[in-house]
């Protein structure tokens, strides 16, 4: 069995096609090869799983709502995917960024009627999936039009999974041992 299909083997949720209610969005993860990125007139959203230096910590944001999450978001107007993978990671985690490594992307399409933004792709798009070593600076700034985060932890893999399953975020916890793994 090849690599690539061993890895979608071991991550069955991650990698099966999804519908986002927000949007609503038609989702389905994809690996991309060496750190390439999809063409960037098609990428509207970067997340990030965030490591922290020494690839025992592994950063996780808790909402106010009580759900843990990862960092990411929208790209603004005229941002390229990396200046939007180091501002969210200061929004929402605090954490400085030191190297990014793009490893997969959901590939989107919207069914929407128009897009999210009138600077974004649309209706197919890219959500862009980076490995991050980062460092923990200061608390998350928690703009106002993003969600409040109440907790940044750094935790050993194990943790950061439990957690995302306990939450019913197996595609999370699937996403971080890739992460890993690769």
């Amino acid at each position: 069995m090849s690599t690539v299909a061993s890895l979608i083997q071991q991550h069955p949720t991650l990698f099966q096609e999804v519908i986002w209610p927000w949007g609503p969005i038609r989702a389905k993860f994809v690996l991309l090869d060496a750190g390439r990125a999809p063409p960037p007139h098609l990428i509207a959203n970067v997340t990030v799983v965030p490591r922290v230096g020494n690839r025992d910590q592994w950063v996780m944001i808790q909402l106010a709502d009580g759900a843990w999450e990862m960092p990411g978001g929208t790209r603004e107007l005229d941002e390229d995917y990396v200046t939007t993978a180091r501002r969210e990671l200061l929004e929402e985690a605090g954490a400085r960024l030191h190297t990014l490594r793009v490893f997969g992307a959901w590939h989107c399409y919207s069914l929407a009627e128009k897009p999210y933004r009138p600077h974004l792709p649309f209706p197919e798009f890219y959500r862009v999936v980076c490995l991050g070593d980062v460092e923990l600076v200061k608390s998350p700034s928690n703009p106002s039009d993003g969600e409040h985060v109440a907790a940044v932890e750094g935790v050993p893999l194990e943790t950061a999974i439990v957690r995302f399953v306990s939450s019913g975020r197996h595609d999370l916890a699937e996403l971080y041992h890739l992460a890993a793994c690769l």
